[in-house]
């Protein structure tokens, strides 16, 4: 609902851009301490890419599948003394028909048992790779083994200080430096250790392009913190949106900000209503920010041109990676997929690598990184075809976690995997959207077909098909990115060093913080949180001091 613009907009401590669960955080924190907020959402609900909806008696989860604690989560919820149930969340990773569990750090050895079956004159090969993600769960053993620091009142918790962090901080300065040095992009350091083009893609194909070392082999190690909130990943934002209306905070959705005046702290909306801040926070798209960001009050040049060094350094930077995602209603019980695999599954069809279909095939040119496909549509229909049967498949099964999820007697499934933006953008200049998104679902659906999943297409009752578009529509992140800034990028206009994660949510901006995935890079979930409560804190440091 919005209301008429009034003469004198309504004056916050804070006002907040995007009710991501990066808004949210800094939105409870705020409002925890009895600060006035204002958190502005340009959807008819808050969450972003954390929220469940409902599909014809079925419930899914329209953007991430599980939540990762990372020493993040838990503890942020406990500070705030929100309450919510979760669920086992079992991960499991198939190749063809071979496919293993992720239940504890033992596990490891079944994937290496996997890779050997599947790989069979690269054993040594494969033993290297597993040597190196095992070091990287000792990294992460202690980068995330403690409940993250700044979620903690140290005043208060002066028994966790001494017994707890202080001997975990000369661990965490030494396995900075090694994190430091995994870098490389993970194809580029699997390169290093095998010649088999094909394995290498099996295991790096499950992320997105150049996806660091370190982030990416990382992965076994979240996957057995993985958690699910009863009642849908949407269930988690409901409690924290609670908590901030509880807390006096006010929540106002279906406001899209299009105009940021820095020089008198006042922000507008499409409809036209102004909110006058002390301090912002921005937790949405950055890009949109420069866009949105009236410089006509700003008269210091110095900060005039660090704001315009900022616009140039992200006016050629891309969205990371996307996903086209296919929610299906089936109309078979739980258990004939409780039989195959785990209720979380990372599945490859085929044992032959996405290297086989570079998406080169289809571009005929391109200039600053930005790709001119082509326009013949067969073409482009052909390496459709050997993409999604290549691929690699999240599959989640939100009913095999809770009950509630899908009416008796039936399941309801996710199926998700990378697509490109630029070429789902292409496709709809083509003239030919709504046929890809039934082209997609056909095609992945037949991949699980032909795979472990067999005999379900006549099972299938209703369907809904997600693209890169309808994220961007969703999320007004560009290029409808997943987590923040592309690492293909030639430089990414981010934090990246964990060392330095609190100084992410600056801006050149005086008295405006940013908080979310596109404020340090690798991105995701427990970031956006870290991010959110940092740029709370600054703002609560600002308005103690002023």
């Amino acid at each position: 609902m919005t209301k008429e613009k009034t003469e004198i907009p309504v004056k916050y401590d804070a006002v907040i851009v995007g009710g991501g669960i990066a808004g949210l955080t800094a939105a409870a924190f705020l409002s925890k301490e009895g600060r006035s907020v204002l958190l502005c959402e340009k959807e008819s609900k808050v969450g972003g890419l954390v929220n469940t909806f409902s599909l014809n008696g079925f419930s899914f989860d329209g953007g991430i599948r599980a939540t990762e604690n990372s020493g993040v989560l838990h503890p942020m919820l406990a500070r705030l003394g929100i309450d919510v149930t979760f669920v086992s969340n079992n991960v499991s990773i198939g190749i063809e028909d071979s496919i293993v569990t992720a239940i504890s750090k033992e596990s490891l050895e079944d994937y290496r048992m996997m890779l050997k079956e599947q790989f069979p004159d690269n054993t040594a090969d494969v033993d290297a790779i597993i040597c190196e993600i095992t070091m990287i769960m000792k990294y992460m053993d202690i980068l995330y083994g403690i409940d993250n620091p700044i979620f903690m009142d140290m005043k208060k918790d002066r028994k966790y200080l001494l017994g707890t962090i202080l001997p975990w901080l000369f661990k965490y300065i030494v396995t900075i430096g090694k994190i430091r040095r995994l870098q490389t992009p993970v194809d580029e350091y699997l390169g290093a250790l095998t010649d088999n083009q094909v394995l290498i893609d099996i295991i790096a194909q499950h992320f997105f392009k150049k996806t660091p070392t370190f982030f990416a082999l990382s992965y076994f190690s979240l996957y057995l913190d993985y958690r699910y909130p009863k009642g849908g990943t949407g269930a988690l934002i409901g409690k924290i949106a609670d908590f901030i209306s509880g807390h006096k905070g006010d929540i106002r959705t279906d406001t899209k900000i299009i105009r940021v005046d820095a020089a008198n702290h006042i922000v507008t909306s499409l409809s036209g209503e102004e909110f006058t801040y002390d301090r912002l926070i921005w937790a949405s798209d950055m890009k949109r920010f420069y866009e949105y960001l009236d410089l006509s009050g700003i008269t210091e040049g110095k900060i005039l041109e660090e704001i315009r060094q900022k616009k140039a350094l992200i006016a050629d930077k891309t969205g990371g990676d996307s996903v086209i995602t296919t929610y299906l209603t089936i109309d078979l019980d739980k258990s004939r997929f409780e039989n195959i695999c785990s209720e979380h599954l990372f599945y490859t069809p085929v044992k032959q690598g996405l290297s086989g279909c570079p998406l080169s095939d289809i571009i005929v040119s391109g200039t600053s990184g930005v790709p001119v496909f082509t326009s013949d549509k067969a073409s482009v229909v052909a390496w459709l075809e050997k993409y999604y049967a290549r691929t690699t498949y999240e599959i989640s099964c939100p009913v095999m976690r809770d009950v509630s999820m899908a009416p008796e007697g039936k399941t309801g499934l996710i199926v998700s995997t990378l697509m490109e933006h630029s070429l789902v953008k292409h496709i709809e200049s083509m003239g030919w959207y709504d046929e890809f998104k039934e082209f997609s679902h056909t095609h992945m659906l037949k991949a699980l077909e032909e795979g472990i999943f067999y005999g379900i297409t006549q099972h299938v009752t209703g369907k809904v098909v997600a693209t890169p578009l309808s994220i961007e529509k969703l999320t007004g992140n560009s290029d409808g990115a997943i987590t923040g800034w592309a690492f293909t990028n030639k430089s990414i206009p981010a934090v990246s060093d964990i060392a330095k994660v609190m100084k992410s949510v600056l801006t050149p901006v005086p008295d405006i913080y940013q908080a979310g995935q596109w404020t340090y890079s690798p991105s995701g979930f427990p970031i956006s949180i870290m991010t959110g409560k940092i740029a709370a804190d600054k703002v609560l440091r600002d308005l103690k001091r002023s």
